[in-house]
């Protein structure tokens, strides 16, 4: 009897911890899986971000959270071979690289108009490139 309890016990446990497991929504970097939706929304966020003022109240928040979507669609399309390998992908890690390595080494600093340019400039083409397909 005790055995069979333990194995009810055990296959009880299993069952809690599989469902509790699969249960999450969907991921919580706000991505979508789509690659088109998800780099066209990144580029609006990271718009409005750059386009702060530089005494903005919510400057910070905007540079974290632009910084925390930036992490999540590289880890998401990085290592997708279809995604990985469009020129639209290329530009748009060129330009998350500038930006991330702004934010890093100056994070209190305004993105200076040189950067705002090619950024503006290298968003245009991979908006481009996804209305091709590219």
């Amino acid at each position: 009897m005790r055995d069979l309890l333990s194995r009810v016990f055990a296959l009880m446990l299993v069952a809690v911890i599989g469902l509790t497991g699969c249960s999450a929504v969907g991921p919580s970097d706000g991505l979508t899986g789509n690659y088109t939706e998800d780099t066209t929304a990144l580029i609006d966020t990271l718009r409005e971000s750059i386009a702060l003022p530089k005494d903005a109240p919510n400057k910070a928040q905007l540079q974290d959270e632009a910084k925390a979507k930036i992490n999540g669609f590289a880890s998401r399309y990085r290592r997708n071979g279809s995604v990985s390998n469009l020129s639209s992908f290329a530009t748009m890690r060129t330009a998350l690289n500038a930006l991330a390595g702004h934010y890093s080494s100056y994070p209190n600093r305004p993105v200076p108009q040189k950067l705002q340019d090619r950024l503006e400039q290298e968003f245009r083409q991979v908006e481009a490139a996804l209305r091709r397909g590219a």
